[in-house]
């Protein structure tokens, strides 16, 4: 565990584990922090490969400035882990916000370093409605998350995580979930919700060039499977891998096989 100065104020923090393996470096989603990923974490090194977590900034253990948080920036934190890390030949696996993230970083950093790009119910190419893009939340409903971020953190949190998972999980499970994302800044939590209602990928997908796995839930209700059917069709490099029983949470609702189809990917 490490804390990687990206500017004069922010320090980002990374868990490293297995040095020795292929790299492959986790961006979590919102409002959560590398530790989402634990039952990757746990799989994945009996498999020889290096898990790369970090907290995005204003999350988790990483420092939670006042600013810095729309895609380039966060992208740009990205690339300074990369750099400071000395990673080569990375696969970059993003989740829901950290997708958005990752493929901003794709067509912002031309891909620096990254042979491979995993994408989990990415909220790309957009993650709210618009005149000609009709899949996702509303502008008012993210509007509405924002607000209750200042008014009432906790209450929002365990109401977005009500439709984060397809399957049955236990009250412990969901009481660990929720508290990730309480580990979070407020503002940082706000912020970065108006990142995901603003920012359009369209553009950045196009310019994708590396093999790129999109893991999606059919019955995702935060970013419908219709997002994940358009980033294939943007992304000429990629392959849909569709989770017939998952939700949001698909890394957890079929959990066998997510960590089966995302080693198989790991390993092509």
């Amino acid at each position: 565990m490490a804390y990687i100065e990206v500017s004069k104020d922010v320090r980002i923090f990374v868990k490293d584990l297995n040095p020795r393996g292929r790299p492959v470096l986790f961006l979590h989603g919102w409002p959560s922090n590398y530790r989402m990923f634990e039952y990757q974490f746990n799989q994945l090194p009996k498999c020889g490969f290096r898990c790369i977590g970090m907290d995005i900034r204003g999350f988790g253990k990483s420092d939670s400035p006042w600013k810095g948080y729309c895609y380039d920036q966060l992208a740009d934190d990205v690339r300074s882990v990369i750099e400071a890390m000395d990673l080569h030949d990375i696969t970059l696996l993003g989740f829901s916000m950290g997708g958005a993230i990752a493929v901003r970083y794709m067509n912002r950093h031309s891909g620096y370093c990254v042979s491979k790009l995993a994408l989990v119910s990415a909220a790309v190419p957009l993650f709210t409605k618009r005149k000609d893009y009709p899949f996702g939340l509303t502008i008012q409903e993210v509007d509405k998350i924002i607000c209750q971020t200042y008014i009432d953190r906790p209450k929002m949190i365990n109401d977005f995580g009500k439709n984060f998972f397809a399957s049955k999980i236990s009250n412990e499970f969901r009481d660990w979930f929720n508290g990730l994302a309480l580990e979070a800044s407020g503002h940082a939590t706000a912020m970065t919700a108006m990142s995901l209602r603003d920012e359009d990928l369209r553009k950045d997908a196009q310019q994708i060039r590396v093999p790129t796995g999109i893991f999606h839930g059919i019955h995702d209700q935060i970013v419908p499977f219709p997002s994940a059917e358009e980033m294939h069709h943007y992304v000429r490099n990629s392959r849909l891998i569709p989770f017939e029983y998952s939700g949001h949470g698909l890394f957890y609702d079929e959990l066998d096989k997510f960590n089966y189809c995302l080693m198989k990917f790991l390993s092509m």
